[in-house]
């Protein structure tokens, strides 16, 4: 069988610049909100004395996570980290 080598793995990654810049910053922080909702609702899976035990908890529990997380997104710095390794991929 032929094998591949993961050294030896290029990814394809389209040219950016300009106006495209915008887009996949936008991209990599929606990236870095899934990454931090995943995180949260981890985090937060205990009992919370303000939340009461009620059917539509969980369901209010993931959309205030998921709004943490978009608030949060662009300043943990997976969503840079990830920008600028794409950018610096395609100099």
């Amino acid at each position: 069988m032929n094998q591949l080598n993961i050294n030896e793995y290029q990814p394809q990654i389209p040219s950016v610049s300009g106006n495209d810049k915008r887009r996949l910053k936008e991209q990599t922080d929606a990236f870095e909100a899934i990454i931090l909702k995943m995180i949260l609702d981890q985090a937060i899976e205990g009992k919370n004395p303000l939340l009461p035990e009620d059917p539509g908890r969980k369901i209010y529990q993931s959309m205030m996570n998921e709004e943490r997380s978009r608030q949060l997104s662009g300043t943990f710095g997976y969503s840079e980290l990830l920008f600028n390794y794409l950018v610096e991929k395609n100099s």
